[in-house]
Order: C-alpha cells, then structure tokens, then sequence
C-alpha cells in the first residue's frame, strides 16, 4: 500500500510542492534509490539484531514517512521523505523474506506464496481506497494547472487564504490511513519481540542445522541475475502495456486500461491460487511451469503483436505465469542452501535493480525505435534469460557435495543430522522405535537380572573352577544387544531432532 499510494495521488503531491507532474519525476528515483540502500543494509543488520526488533523500527519509519509527506511544501523535501520510506521498504522486504524462510524453513512455499500475495493485495487495495473510499481528489477545485507560463510554475491558487485552511483533507486522510495501519503493525512486531526476549535463551536449538552448497556464491549470484530480469519484465510490462496498447495498437483508452488491469488482476489472482498449489508440489515445478508460460506467452505476443485478440490473451498468460516466480524462486534456494540476511539482500537488489533499469532502457528504446514492439522483444528476450538460468542454478544447486554442517555442539549428533540429513520419518515411526527401544531394554534387564541371579546359585553351589564363567558370559551377551540399541536410539534421537 505505501508504494501503490503514490501513483492515485501523484497530481495532489505535484500541486503540493507547487510543481507539474513532470518537474517531481525524480521521487521515483529518490525513493528506488532508498530502497536499494535498505535492500544492501537491511541484509546486513538481519545478522546482527534481532529480526522482530528490525522489522518494528523499519514499519515505524514507513509510517511517520507517510504522515510527513501529504505537509511537504518543498520538493527536496518530498523527495528526501521518498528515499526515507523506500529504504525502510526495502529493509521490510529483505527481512520478511528472510524472517519467512528462519520461521518456516521446510515449510516456507504456502508462507511465502502468501506473503507476496499480500504485495498483490496492497497494490489493489491503495488506489481503492484513495480514490473510491475516501473520495476523489480535491486539487482539482483548488487547483488549476497552468504549463503556458514561462516558469512553469504549474499551479495557480483560486484564493491561497483558503487554500492554507482547507487542505485536500482527502489526499491527507489517505496517507494518514495507510500510515496508521502500518504503525499498528509495527507495533505488533514490538509486542513479539517484547513476548520472546525473556524466553529466548530456552527457545535456541542445542543443534541448528547449516548447510552450504558447493557453489553458493555463484547461486546467489545467477538468483540475483534471474530476479533482475524477472522483475524488470513484470514492472516493465505492467508500467507500458497501457501505453503500447494505446499508441502502438490504437486501442481506446478505456481499452487499454483494461488491459491493464486484466495483468494485474491475472498476477494477483495466481498468486492467491499459488498458496494453496505450494502446499502440494515442489517450488521448483513451480517455477518450470512459470517459466514455461512466460515464455510461451512472451512468445505469441511478440510473434502477434498487432492482433487485439492475442494482446488481450497473452496479457493473461503472461501475468498468470509471472506470479509466482520471485516468492517459488526464494523457497526454491532455500532448499539447497542457506539463506541469511547477506543472502537475500544481495537477491533483493537485484530484483530493485532490475525494477530500476529494465523499464527506463524499455522506455529510451521505445522512444527511439517507436516502429517496434520493444515492449514484446523485452518481455521475450527476459522469459528466455530466466529459462536459461534456472537449468544453470539446478546444475550448480545439486552438484554432489556433503552437506556442511556448522556450530554444533555435540559430535556424535552431528554425525546423526548428516547421516539423516535426506530422510524424512514421521513422528509416528519414531514413536515406534522408541518404544521397540523400551521393550528390548525391559526384556534385556529382565534376562540379565535372571542371568545374575543363576550364576549366583550356581556360583554357590558349583565349585570354584566353574563360577568364574558366568559373569563373563553375562558380559558377552549383552555387549552387541546393548551396542546395537545405543546405535538405533542414537538414530532415534537425531531423527526426533530434526522432526523438532
């Protein structure tokens, strides 16, 4: 909601400042100059604080941005409120992925598709409610803007008296609404991070489970490469498809908006509908079959790019396939190595990276090649760089490799976890063996008390040369029983512990 607030109330922030929407352009580069910051910082502190902690601080500097920027007079001022509220997003979407995988860990995919549903719904819900709830704006009875002065001044005043008391109470209350739902969030993460402090000495694991791929640099480097044309093809296509439809197709503009709407509408609903497939396949199919879509989608609307029909169909396609690829993507890594703070970080950026560069080089080249669907060309040539790219990830993520485990406290677990560390047994099995383990252990006492109490009646009535025997044959009976129960309670043991 804090970035899809900006687009419904760009004019009110122009008239604000006193400016024309082209002059306070560059907000948008302030604040995805923040956000690139607090993707690079944010990954860091998650190493070093406590995520709860972070993630309050973060929705609290997002909220007092959002109350601030509706009273900015001055542009500088806007935009520095901009790059305030971009970096804290930025922190917020490094840490919530982050805080997803450490909270979840195996079961992450239906967490995770969830989470990036709610970007979806924020996304729908912000213009909704700046605009249709809470009324439309009011700058256009306040305001008039005029771009045939010489200093471009772009707003003149009805009566600037009025003005200064009768504010946009509107485009005031939107901002203040978004803000106060964000600080009551944030205020929920305070509340957590009070609840587990006291208890978070007991709720450390005495064994946490680490593992490394071979190649985890260049993994995180190519995810990073992989968000970075995923992303800049979403934001690209969602931000032109309007335009190209309108100019390049001569649709109406009622049309195009449509359109419009129908790849959101299609990205948002496939996201929705991804939370209930992650929780029966595996995000790596996922992501074939997205990737598979995209490309075929991306195709048809480069190959037919006149045709009204295959714009309307490829649109959808190409929104439903897009949807669940960053969130499968995230669950996807975490299978095969650990993901950390610095970690994801460097993968958030490359997604922001991407939403910086992708749709400003679609735009220039537009511009200068009008004649072509560059639009389409972007689209295709990023389906086939991802295609590309997952295959490569898969090889590097599964090259033969035993698994790396770090800060374990006891040696004989550790060597339990890597032996055990591919299967999966339910707490049903282990519950049996541990109770096999009990009865053998019963019945082995019972034997070896009977055993003693013999050897005791034959050591008293037998002669000397023969009571010797019977304790050292009590010894070799039990050795390999007693050895062969240590070893399945040690597995039993490891197992329970990876369950917990």
């Amino acid at each position: 909601m804090a970035i899809a607030i900006l687009g419904p109330t760009f004019q009110d922030l122009a008239a604000n400042v006193n400016k024309n929407v082209s002059q306070i352009s560059y907000i948008f580069v302030g604040r995805s100059m923040g956000y690139f910051g607090g993707s690079l910082i944010g990954g860091i502190l998650f190493d070093c604080l406590n995520a709860h902690l972070l993630l309050g601080f973060s929705m609290l500097a997002t909220a007092v941005g959002l109350y601030i920027i509706p009273w900015c007079k001055k542009a500088l001022l806007l935009t520095a409120m901009m790059s305030v509220i971009g970096f804290s997003m930025g922190v917020l979407d490094t840490g919530g992925n982050v805080l997803a995988l450490g909270t979840w860990e195996a079961e992450a995919g239906p967490h995770m598709q969830a989470l990036h549903f709610s970007f979806a719904m924020g996304a729908f819900v912000a213009p909704v409610l700046a605009k249709m709830v809470l009324g439309n704006s009011a700058s256009d009875s306040l305001f008039h803007l005029d771009d045939t002065d010489d200093n471009h001044s772009a707003v003149n005043y009805t009566d600037p008296l009025m003005l200064n008391l009768q504010l946009n109470w509107n485009f005031v209350l939107s901002y203040a609404v978004i803000g106060t739902y964000i600080l009551l969030v944030g205020l929920l993460f305070f509340a957590l991070y009070l609840k587990t402090s006291h208890v978070r000495g007991r709720t450390k694991l005495s064994v946490q489970k680490y593992w490394t791929a071979k190649y985890h640099h260049a993994l995180i480097l190519l995810l990073s490469v992989f968000f970075l044309c995923y992303v800049g093809a979403e934001v690209a296509y969602g931000s032109y498809i309007f335009t190209y439809a309108n100019t390049y197709i001569g649709m109406e503009e009622n049309e195009a908006a449509g359109l419009n709407s129908l790849f959101w509408g299609a990205f948002a609903a496939c996201r929705g509908l991804a939370i209930c497939f992650a929780t029966c396949s595996y995000p790596g199919t996922m992501i074939l079959w997205s990737l598979i879509g995209s490309t075929v989608s991306s195709l048809f609307l480069a190959l037919f790019n006149t045709h009204t029909v295959s714009l309307w169909l490829g649109s959808a396609v190409y929104g439903a396939s897009m949807a669940t690829v960053f969130p499968s993507g995230i669950s996807w890594i975490e299978q095969y190595t650990t993901i950390e703070g610095k970690s994801a970080s460097l993968f958030v950026m490359g997604a922001a990276l991407g939403e910086m560069c992708v749709p400003a080089m679609v735009g220039y080249l537009q511009g200068h090649f009008p004649t072509l669907p560059v639009l389409m060309y972007a689209a295709l040539g990023a389906a086939v760089m991802t295609a590309v790219l997952f295959p490569v990830m898969y090889k590097l993520a599964t090259a033969p490799c035993d698994a790396q485990l770090k800060d374990t406290g006891d040696s004989e677990v550790q060597e339990a976890l890597l032996s055990n560390a591919h299967l999966e047994e339910d707490e049903e099995d282990g519950r049996e063996w541990n109770e096999v383990d009990f009865e053998v252990i019963e019945m082995n006492d019972t034997l070896r008390n009977s055993v003693i109490e013999t050897s005791k009646t034959i050591q008293g009535e037998c002669s000397p040369a023969t009571s010797s025997h019977p304790p050292s044959g009590s010894v070799s009976f039990n050795s390999p029983l007693l050895a062969a129960i240590s070893s399945r309670r040690k597995n039993s043991n490891a197992d329970w512990d990876k369950n917990d």
